[in-house]
Protein backbone atom coordinates (compact mmCIF):
# COMPACT_ATOMS: atom_id res chain seq x y z
CA UNK A 1 0.00 0.00 0.00
CA UNK A 2 2.55 2.15 0.43
CA UNK A 3 4.54 1.26 -2.49
CA UNK A 4 1.24 1.96 -4.62
CA UNK A 5 0.26 5.36 -2.71
CA UNK A 6 4.14 6.45 -2.99
CA UNK A 7 4.33 5.40 -6.96
CA UNK A 8 0.93 7.23 -7.68
CA UNK A 9 2.16 10.32 -5.78
CA UNK A 10 5.20 10.29 -8.33
CA UNK A 11 2.98 10.30 -11.44
CA UNK A 12 1.07 12.88 -10.33
CA UNK A 13 3.94 15.25 -9.40
CA UNK A 14 4.67 14.45 -12.62
CA UNK A 15 1.79 15.64 -14.16
CA UNK A 16 -0.27 12.51 -14.25
CA UNK A 17 -3.80 12.39 -12.68
CA UNK A 18 -3.69 8.58 -10.98
CA UNK A 19 -6.15 6.84 -9.16
CA UNK A 20 -5.05 4.55 -6.50
CA UNK A 21 -7.23 1.77 -4.94
CA UNK A 22 -5.95 0.77 -1.27
CA UNK A 23 -8.16 -2.90 -1.41
CA UNK A 24 -9.44 -3.14 2.06
CA UNK A 25 -9.27 0.37 3.43
CA UNK A 26 -8.17 -1.21 7.07
CA UNK A 27 -4.39 -1.19 5.29
CA UNK A 28 -4.49 2.33 4.39
CA UNK A 29 -2.19 2.70 7.70
CA UNK A 30 0.82 1.04 5.37
CA UNK A 31 0.57 4.35 3.28
CA UNK A 32 -0.27 7.00 6.30
CA UNK A 33 2.97 8.56 5.91
CA UNK A 34 3.00 8.67 2.01
CA UNK A 35 -0.54 10.53 2.77
CA UNK A 36 0.62 12.68 5.56
CA UNK A 37 4.31 13.63 4.57
CA UNK A 38 3.59 13.46 1.25
CA UNK A 39 0.61 13.94 -0.22
CA UNK A 40 -0.99 16.73 1.84
CA UNK A 41 2.65 18.52 2.06
CA UNK A 42 3.68 19.01 -1.30
CA UNK A 43 0.89 20.94 -2.52
CA UNK A 44 2.60 24.07 -0.84
CA UNK A 45 5.47 22.90 -0.09
CA UNK A 46 7.64 24.64 -3.14
CA UNK A 47 6.91 28.47 -2.38
CA UNK A 48 3.78 28.21 -4.60
CA UNK A 49 0.78 26.20 -4.64
CA UNK A 50 1.37 22.60 -6.88
CA UNK A 51 -1.19 20.88 -8.13
CA UNK A 52 -1.41 17.27 -7.04
CA UNK A 53 -3.87 15.39 -8.87
CA UNK A 54 -4.39 12.31 -7.50
CA UNK A 55 -7.47 10.23 -5.98
CA UNK A 56 -7.04 7.31 -3.41
CA UNK A 57 -9.66 4.81 -3.65
CA UNK A 58 -10.63 3.31 0.10
CA UNK A 59 -13.14 0.46 0.31
CA UNK A 60 -14.41 0.18 4.23
CA UNK A 61 -16.81 -0.02 6.83
CA UNK A 62 -18.64 -3.68 7.70
CA UNK A 63 -21.73 -5.87 7.74
CA UNK A 64 -20.19 -8.37 5.25
CA UNK A 65 -18.51 -10.74 7.55
CA UNK A 66 -15.32 -9.97 7.11
CA UNK A 67 -13.60 -9.42 10.42
CA UNK A 68 -11.92 -7.57 12.62
CA UNK A 69 -8.97 -5.98 10.24
CA UNK A 70 -10.95 -6.32 7.26
CA UNK A 71 -13.82 -4.29 8.20
CA UNK A 72 -13.16 -0.83 9.66
CA UNK A 73 -14.21 2.87 8.46
CA UNK A 74 -10.87 4.67 8.93
CA UNK A 75 -12.06 8.12 7.94
CA UNK A 76 -11.25 9.61 11.43
CA UNK A 77 -7.84 9.73 10.82
CA UNK A 78 -7.10 11.74 7.84
CA UNK A 79 -9.47 14.50 9.21
CA UNK A 80 -7.41 17.98 9.50
CA UNK A 81 -4.50 17.18 7.13
CA UNK A 82 -3.97 20.43 5.09
CA UNK A 83 -5.13 20.75 1.43
CA UNK A 84 -5.54 16.71 1.88
CA UNK A 85 -9.92 16.28 0.98
CA UNK A 86 -12.39 13.36 2.18
CA UNK A 87 -14.95 12.34 0.14
CA UNK A 88 -17.31 9.27 0.44
CA UNK A 89 -19.63 7.47 -2.26
CA UNK A 90 -23.46 7.41 -1.81
CA UNK A 91 -25.97 5.32 -3.37
CA UNK A 92 -27.35 8.70 -4.68
CA UNK A 93 -24.47 9.88 -6.78
CA UNK A 94 -23.48 8.77 -10.45
CA UNK A 95 -19.85 8.05 -9.59
CA UNK A 96 -18.36 8.64 -12.98
CA UNK A 97 -18.31 12.33 -13.46
CA UNK A 98 -17.77 12.40 -10.06
CA UNK A 99 -14.80 10.99 -9.97
CA UNK A 100 -13.63 12.88 -13.04
CA UNK A 101 -14.26 16.14 -11.05
CA UNK A 102 -12.42 14.66 -7.94
CA UNK A 103 -8.93 13.94 -9.77
CA UNK A 104 -8.89 17.37 -11.26
CA UNK A 105 -9.49 19.27 -7.93
CA UNK A 106 -5.53 20.17 -7.50
CA UNK A 107 -5.52 18.50 -4.40
CA UNK A 108 -5.17 14.71 -3.46
CA UNK A 109 -8.63 13.10 -2.64
CA UNK A 110 -9.84 9.84 -0.48
CA UNK A 111 -12.55 8.31 -1.68
CA UNK A 112 -13.92 6.30 0.94
CA UNK A 113 -16.63 3.74 -0.34
CA UNK A 114 -18.64 1.54 1.93
CA UNK A 115 -18.68 -1.90 0.86
CA UNK A 116 -22.05 -2.42 1.33
CA UNK A 117 -23.27 -0.59 -1.24
CA UNK A 118 -21.26 -2.66 -4.02
CA UNK A 119 -24.29 -4.97 -3.90
CA UNK A 120 -27.37 -2.12 -3.74
CA UNK A 121 -29.39 -0.30 -6.22
CA UNK A 122 -28.78 2.99 -6.55
CA UNK A 123 -31.91 5.24 -6.34
CA UNK A 124 -32.86 6.82 -8.79
CA UNK A 125 -36.05 9.45 -10.39
CA UNK A 126 -36.15 11.31 -7.27
CA UNK A 127 -37.22 8.37 -5.07
CA UNK A 128 -36.24 6.89 -2.31
CA UNK A 129 -38.96 4.29 -0.47
CA UNK A 130 -42.59 4.31 -0.92
CA UNK A 131 -42.83 7.44 1.63
CA UNK A 132 -39.76 9.76 0.94
CA UNK A 133 -38.30 11.26 -1.88
CA UNK A 134 -34.67 12.84 -1.97
CA UNK A 135 -32.82 15.99 -3.76
CA UNK A 136 -29.25 17.15 -4.09
CA UNK A 137 -28.20 20.38 -2.82
CA UNK A 138 -25.14 22.33 -3.69
CA UNK A 139 -23.56 23.38 -6.77
CA UNK A 140 -21.70 20.34 -6.71
CA UNK A 141 -24.23 17.50 -5.54
CA UNK A 142 -22.46 17.76 -2.18
CA UNK A 143 -25.66 16.59 -0.23
CA UNK A 144 -28.92 14.43 -0.84
CA UNK A 145 -31.62 15.15 1.27
CA UNK A 146 -34.70 12.72 1.90
CA UNK A 147 -37.76 13.83 2.93
CA UNK A 148 -41.06 13.42 2.72
CA UNK A 149 -42.88 16.33 0.68
CA UNK A 150 -44.90 16.51 3.79
CA UNK A 151 -42.58 17.50 6.60
CA UNK A 152 -41.84 20.99 6.55
CA UNK A 153 -40.45 20.95 10.13
CA UNK A 154 -39.20 18.17 10.67
CA UNK A 155 -39.01 16.61 14.66
CA UNK A 156 -35.46 15.11 13.72
CA UNK A 157 -32.84 15.56 11.57
CA UNK A 158 -30.20 12.73 10.75
CA UNK A 159 -26.97 13.22 8.81
CA UNK A 160 -25.15 10.68 7.89
CA UNK A 161 -22.61 9.30 5.61
CA UNK A 162 -23.33 7.16 1.98
CA UNK A 163 -22.81 3.51 3.66
CA UNK A 164 -25.68 4.17 5.99
CA UNK A 165 -28.44 5.57 4.09
CA UNK A 166 -30.44 2.31 4.00
CA UNK A 167 -30.12 1.75 7.52
CA UNK A 168 -30.82 5.27 8.21
CA UNK A 169 -33.84 5.30 5.57
CA UNK A 170 -35.46 1.99 7.25
CA UNK A 171 -35.08 3.73 10.38
CA UNK A 172 -37.19 6.51 9.17
CA UNK A 173 -40.10 4.92 7.89
CA UNK A 174 -40.72 2.73 11.12
CA UNK A 175 -40.37 5.67 13.06
CA UNK A 176 -42.98 7.75 11.38
CA UNK A 177 -45.47 4.63 10.93
CA UNK A 178 -44.58 3.28 13.98
CA UNK A 179 -43.92 6.38 16.16
CA UNK A 180 -45.29 9.15 14.21
CA UNK A 181 -41.80 10.87 14.21
CA UNK A 182 -40.96 12.77 11.29
CA UNK A 183 -37.53 12.99 10.01
CA UNK A 184 -35.61 14.06 7.21
CA UNK A 185 -31.81 12.36 6.11
CA UNK A 186 -29.46 14.44 4.99
CA UNK A 187 -26.41 12.41 3.05
CA UNK A 188 -23.12 13.85 2.85
CA UNK A 189 -20.82 13.43 0.05
CA UNK A 190 -18.07 15.96 0.78
CA UNK A 191 -16.49 14.76 4.31
CA UNK A 192 -13.75 17.29 4.69
CA UNK A 193 -13.59 19.96 4.23
CA UNK A 194 -17.21 20.15 5.83
CA UNK A 195 -19.34 22.21 2.96
CA UNK A 196 -21.99 23.04 6.48
CA UNK A 197 -23.08 26.44 5.11
CA UNK A 198 -24.79 24.43 2.61
CA UNK A 199 -27.16 22.80 4.99
CA UNK A 200 -27.59 25.25 8.09
CA UNK A 201 -30.93 26.66 7.39
CA UNK A 202 -32.12 22.59 7.10
CA UNK A 203 -30.58 22.43 10.51
CA UNK A 204 -32.31 25.15 12.16
CA UNK A 205 -35.87 23.62 11.37
CA UNK A 206 -35.34 20.91 13.73
CA UNK A 207 -34.56 20.41 18.06
CA UNK A 208 -33.00 16.93 17.53
CA UNK A 209 -29.73 16.07 15.18
CA UNK A 210 -28.47 12.79 14.93
CA UNK A 211 -25.52 12.10 13.28
CA UNK A 212 -24.70 8.88 12.28
CA UNK A 213 -21.51 7.15 11.68
CA UNK A 214 -20.42 3.66 11.37
CA UNK A 215 -16.74 4.10 13.36
CA UNK A 216 -16.20 3.55 16.85
CA UNK A 217 -16.75 7.08 19.25
CA UNK A 218 -13.84 9.04 19.66
CA UNK A 219 -12.24 12.05 17.40
CA UNK A 220 -14.42 10.99 14.58
CA UNK A 221 -15.73 12.25 11.47
CA UNK A 222 -19.24 12.81 13.67
CA UNK A 223 -17.30 14.84 16.07
CA UNK A 224 -15.91 16.92 14.14
CA UNK A 225 -19.78 18.29 12.07
CA UNK A 226 -20.67 18.43 15.50
CA UNK A 227 -18.17 20.81 16.73
CA UNK A 228 -19.04 22.55 13.51
CA UNK A 229 -22.58 23.07 14.11
CA UNK A 230 -22.23 24.35 17.64
CA UNK A 231 -20.09 26.92 16.30
CA UNK A 232 -22.46 28.00 13.63
CA UNK A 233 -25.84 27.88 16.02
CA UNK A 234 -24.59 28.77 19.65
CA UNK A 235 -27.10 30.89 20.00
CA UNK A 236 -29.78 28.43 19.25
CA UNK A 237 -30.31 26.89 22.57
CA UNK A 238 -32.84 24.52 21.67
CA UNK A 239 -30.81 22.03 19.31
CA UNK A 240 -30.17 18.92 20.60
CA UNK A 241 -27.49 17.24 18.90
CA UNK A 242 -26.56 12.87 19.35
CA UNK A 243 -24.29 11.13 18.00
CA UNK A 244 -24.86 7.25 17.01
CA UNK A 245 -21.29 5.18 16.63
CA UNK A 246 -20.75 1.90 16.47
CA UNK A 247 -19.24 0.28 19.80
CA UNK A 248 -15.85 0.89 21.01
CA UNK A 249 -14.97 -2.61 20.11
CA UNK A 250 -13.33 -4.57 17.48
CA UNK A 251 -15.25 -5.78 15.01
CA UNK A 252 -15.99 -9.73 14.73
CA UNK A 253 -16.59 -12.03 12.07
CA UNK A 254 -19.17 -13.55 13.26
CA UNK A 255 -22.84 -12.17 11.83
CA UNK A 256 -24.92 -12.19 14.40
CA UNK A 257 -22.09 -10.60 17.02
CA UNK A 258 -20.91 -8.17 13.53
CA UNK A 259 -24.55 -7.37 13.76
CA UNK A 260 -24.43 -6.29 17.68
CA UNK A 261 -21.28 -4.49 17.03
CA UNK A 262 -21.70 -2.09 14.15
CA UNK A 263 -25.03 0.34 14.22
CA UNK A 264 -28.27 -1.19 12.84
CA UNK A 265 -31.68 0.41 12.12
CA UNK A 266 -32.64 -1.24 16.10
CA UNK A 267 -30.06 0.90 17.40
CA UNK A 268 -30.49 4.18 15.49
CA UNK A 269 -34.27 3.53 16.03
CA UNK A 270 -34.35 3.29 19.66
CA UNK A 271 -32.16 6.08 19.91
CA UNK A 272 -34.10 8.87 18.40
CA UNK A 273 -37.22 7.22 19.78
CA UNK A 274 -36.09 7.50 23.35
CA UNK A 275 -34.24 11.33 22.71
CA UNK A 276 -37.42 12.51 20.66
CA UNK A 277 -40.27 10.91 22.85
CA UNK A 278 -38.68 11.40 26.14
Amino acid sequence: EGSIVGFGLGMALCGDKPIVEIMFGDFIGYAFDQIWNVASKFVRMYGRKLDLNILIRCPVGGNRGYGATHSQSPQKFFIGMPDLELFEITPFHNNIPLINRLVNRGNPVLLFENKVLYTEYMYQNGQSGKLFQYEFIGPNQEFVKIFNGDMENPEAIVLTQGGLVSRCLKAAEKLFINEEIESQILVSYQLYPFPLDLIIDILQKSKYIFIIEEDTPGATWGSEVAINIYQKLENNSRIKLNIINSKNCIIPCSPHLEHEVIVQTEHIIEVIKNEVLK
